[in-house]
């Protein structure tokens, strides 16, 4: 069987770029790398193979929650081919610093545990070694003595009082915004509202950590230059952040790095945490040879972040034609043991609230809470994707309880050009409302004249 591309149509590019007419909306274009993809000819980060190539394993923590008592490196550095065992305290600044560039603190995550472990799979130590062989068996020969704490997995009962600490470095099982527990919306009066309303309606979501599981797991090849820098290849999803947020950890000069990447096999937001260049870094350097670091399919699915687990509390206020008054949202995110990218999703999900309907009083408490489970983080929309799944059953459930089409109570709700939403930005671009016309149109679903003559840019007909 032959297979043949056909050549690559750059004219809806150009037409753009030259300042014609927007093309690309509508018409086929192909994508930039499907010849490299299709041929074999895109070079992945694990097609990177140097010469003297030593490899990382990680020893990782056997428990959800202890503190450590006690490494003892002896029997592995004993295994034949094992160059380095790396500890906490050879990594120049112990601390991931993922959002510190966008100012948010504190940083909370050692790269190597240090006196205390916080989820299960938590790296302690990463022992180097010249073949993939030799570096898994002087892992596995790490031995580390424990003493037991208790760990919270439940997000709600790790904000009750007495619950055990999770993390020092936040000082309690929650991010603190602006001198808050959570991150907060207060629009307009929704004890009125409520006071007011011929319905009310209360009901709760849940949903599970989801992991992004990548066909290429995550992963770095790390190879020193003669001149002293190091080029670093990488899956990452975000090449200057990464470069960034190595050197801070590094405590390099950002012009000592060069991160080779761009070509990510899966991500789905998965690959923006930077966990594995910095250790595979400090281990080029401790050994002076290229070093990888790549995830078995086993640690993909426990340690790398995947996206939190959420519970959400919504109550609503409804008058009997189906207007929607007032929006009452508890919301908690599960973090996990570390913050990484937890604190600007749970953001994310407040300004989100309460959703793309124009609600007149709305109230809202988001929590990003510490357990003592795997540390969460991006997954395509994070923030929004699970708090839309609660907002839409939500709608649909009250439509179901009212006897109401679904389609028209999210059609008398819907935000319009120039609503004020909630976290007090002005709506624009809506087109909600038209969006919700077709696909009735399209699904054969009748809308009553009054509902399909509804517009996004006014109030008309409400």
């Amino acid at each position: 069987m032959t297979y043949r591309l056909a050549p690559i149509d750059t004219g809806a590019f150009a037409a753009e770029r030259d300042g014609g007419d927007l093309t690309v909306i509508g018409s086929v274009v192909r994508r930039s790398d499907a010849r490299g993809h299709v041929t074999g000819r895109t070079e992945f980060f694990e097609d990177v193979a140097p010469p003297r190539l030593a490899h990382l394993k990680m020893h990782r923590s056997a428990r959800h929650h202890a503190r450590i008592r006690d490494v003892d490196a002896t029997e592995a550095l004993a295994v034949p081919g094992v160059l380095r065992v790396l500890t906490h305290a050879d990594v120049p600044n112990n601390l991931y610093t993922v959002l510190k560039l966008i100012g948010v603190q504190p940083d909370d995550e050692p790269v190597l545990a240090v006196d205390k472990v916080r989820y299960l799979g938590e790296p302690i130590c990463a022992v180097v070694a010249e073949t993939e062989a030799a570096a898994l068996e002087g892992a596995a020969r790490v031995k580390v003595a424990y003493d037991d704490l208790p760990p919270v997995f439940d997000v709600e009962e790790a904000l009750r009082e007495g619950a055990p600490l999770v993390n020092e470095y936040q000082g309690q099982n929650h991010f603190v915004y602006e001198g808050h527990h959570c991150r907060r919306i207060r629009f307009g009066d929704v004890r009125e509202a409520f006071a007011r309303a011929d319905h009310v309606f209360e009901w709760r979501y849940q949903s599970a950590p989801i992991e992004q599981a990548p066909v290429e797991t995550t992963g770095c090849v790390v190879v020193p230059q003669a001149d002293g820098r190091l080029r670093i290849h990488s899956d990452t999803q975000a090449c200057f952040f990464t470069l960034d947020n190595t050197a801070l950890i590094l405590g390099t000069p950002f012009n000592k790095l060069r991160i080779v990447g761009g070509t990510v096999g899966g991500g789905f937001g998965g690959k923006v945490d930077v966990v594995v260049e910095p250790i595979a870094c400090v281990a080029a350097m401790a050994v002076d040879r290229p070093v990888k670091f790549v995830y078995d399919r086993a640690e993909e699915m426990q340690v790398s972040s995947p996206r939190a687990a959420e519970r959400i509390y919504i109550k609503d206020a409804v008058m009997g034609d189906g207007r929607i008054t007032g929006r009452q949202v508890t919301l908690y995110v599960d973090a996990g043991a570390y913050a990484r990218h937890t604190p600007y999703g749970t953001t994310k999900a407040a300004a989100h609230l309460p959703g793309p309907y124009s609600i007149p009083n709305v109230w809202a408490d988001c929590h990003c809470v510490f357990t003592n489970r795997t540390p969460s983080s991006a997954m395509r929309g994070f923030g929004v994707t699970i708090a839309d799944f609660a907002l839409e059953s939500q709608m649909d459930r009250i439509a179901r309880a009212l006897g109401m089409d679904p389609l028209q109570l999210r059609l008398l709700n819907a935000y319009r050009d120039g609503d004020l939403k909630a976290h007090r930005k002005v709506a624009k671009g809506t087109a909600l409302v038209e969006v919700i016309q077709k696909a009735a149109e399209l699904a054969g679903h009748e809308l009553p004249e009054t509902y399909r003559r509804m517009s996004s840019t006014s109030r008309e007909g409400l």
